[in-house]
């Protein structure tokens, strides 16, 4: 199973972070970011994420056309080992995965399979909050003046995950920590 994705536009710009205040210097103060007006570049980033694994694939592209989303197949499909008989691909209803192009595809690697999932049902696709991971990443605190810093970024970013990639688990709770016991006044279990 693969989940399929992009994310975007994602433009050449400042993004915040998660600097500390000095309390000695400046106390009682907010944290502060230069504003910044300019919107240098855009793009988009697809991607290609396989829960079981935690492996990922990211690719940037101009836009988010249906010749943008095949290629992106196409690199997909050389991503995948040949081992795999079956590739699942869960993706969301826009209109550029449903062109001629990608029907074409399909017929040309019949091993493919696609799995759309339901309108306004977003949570669906494992590859949504891993896009939160990767925005943390590579885009958190930085200022970038062009579209390939962007694409370098997320480039790095995705290497270094795979590096320290884990399984998703859908529903498993955050930091994988077990639940508190309900109620505030439990008697102690009698051994």
């Amino acid at each position: 199973m693969i989940c399929l994705d992009e994310m975007g536009p994602v433009s050449a710009k400042s993004y915040a972070g998660r600097a500390l205040v000095q309390s000695r210097t400046r106390p009682a103060e907010r944290t502060r970011q230069e504003i910044d007006y300019g919107r240098r570049a855009k793009g988009y980033i697809f991607g290609a994420f396989c829960p079981a694994t935690g492996e990922a694939f990211t690719h940037p592209y101009p836009g988010r056309g249906g010749a943008h989303w095949v290629d992106f197949l196409e690199h997909v499909e050389t991503w995948i080992p040949r081992t795999t008989e079956r590739v699942y691909a869960i993706m969301d209803n826009l209109s550029s995965h449903r062109t001629t192009d990608v029907l074409l595809f399909l017929l040309a690697h019949p091993r493919w399979e696609m799995v759309f999932q339901p309108k306004y049902a977003a949570y669906l696709n494992l590859i949504e909050p891993w896009w939160k991971i990767l925005r943390s990443l590579a885009l958190a605190g930085q200022r970038f003046e062009s579209w390939d810093e962007i694409s370098e970024a997320i480039h790095h970013s995705t290497i270094y995950w795979n590096a320290h990639r884990h399984p998703f688990v859908w529903g498993k709770r955050r930091r994988h920590r077990p639940r508190r016991s309900p109620g505030i006044a439990l008697l102690p279990r009698a051994e």
